[in-house]
């Protein structure tokens, strides 16, 4: 089998050197990527599931301190303590119920909570429970809180039970927040678990 040519020769492309000013971008990149890499590696402490345990005290009804440890419990939202509901055509103040129900379930009992996550505020989002029971999920179960990043499916069976809040209208604890220009936080789902992380690293504290 016999081959063509063209006669015409080959063309041979050179590599232009690259410039001064493009060497020393190359070289900080480097030099950043580097700096973030040794950054989080020394920071991967941080990183480690924290457990902690004691007397709870109760904030409200998704919040307690363990000793000198703020916690939130994670995944979910409660009512501000001062937030008002509506039920039955009257009010009532569904915050202090929420609160009045988590402290039901602590009972004066050892809390055990463990995460490594903290929020804005600095406070530990945690699962926490009480023996054989999370309390993070029986508070979503009992309609005293809803589903913030998690417990959906809790949410769900208590808002067709007409459990807790479910039982009457109340506005979500992040929306009245909002219009009382309260602490405003986002929901712990996987982005603001990414948030979390990003807090975490550039902490200086």
């Amino acid at each position: 089998m016999s081959r063509s040519w063209s006669g015409r020769p080959r063309q041979r492309y050179f590599r232009r050197p690259r410039s001064r000013w493009r060497k020393l971008a190359d070289y900080a990149f480097a030099a950043l990527v580097m700096g973030l890499l040794l950054l989080v590696s020394a920071r991967l402490d941080r990183f480690e599931t924290r457990t902690t345990q004691g007397a709870a005290v109760i904030n409200d009804g998704d919040s307690i301190t363990l000793g000198s440890e703020r916690i939130r419990l994670r995944g979910i939202d409660a009512p501000e303590f001062s937030q008002i509901c509506s039920k039955d055509g009257g009010e009532y103040p569904c915050g202090r119920r929420s609160r009045e129900a988590l402290s039901k379930l602590v009972a004066e009992r050892q809390v055990t909570c463990a995460g490594w996550e903290r929020d804005k505020y600095g406070r530990l989002l945690g699962a926490c429970s009480v023996g054989n029971t999370e309390l993070n999920r029986a508070q979503v179960e009992a309609g005293w809180a809803i589903a913030y990043g998690g417990y959906e499916a809790e949410e769900a069976a208590a808002r067709r039970d007409r459990k807790g809040l479910w039982a009457g209208e109340f506005d979500r604890p992040r929306d009245w927040r909002s219009m009382h220009g309260d602490m405003v936080e986002i929901e712990h789902g996987s982005y603001g678990r990414i948030l979390n992380w990003l807090r975490e690293i550039f902490r200086f504290s």
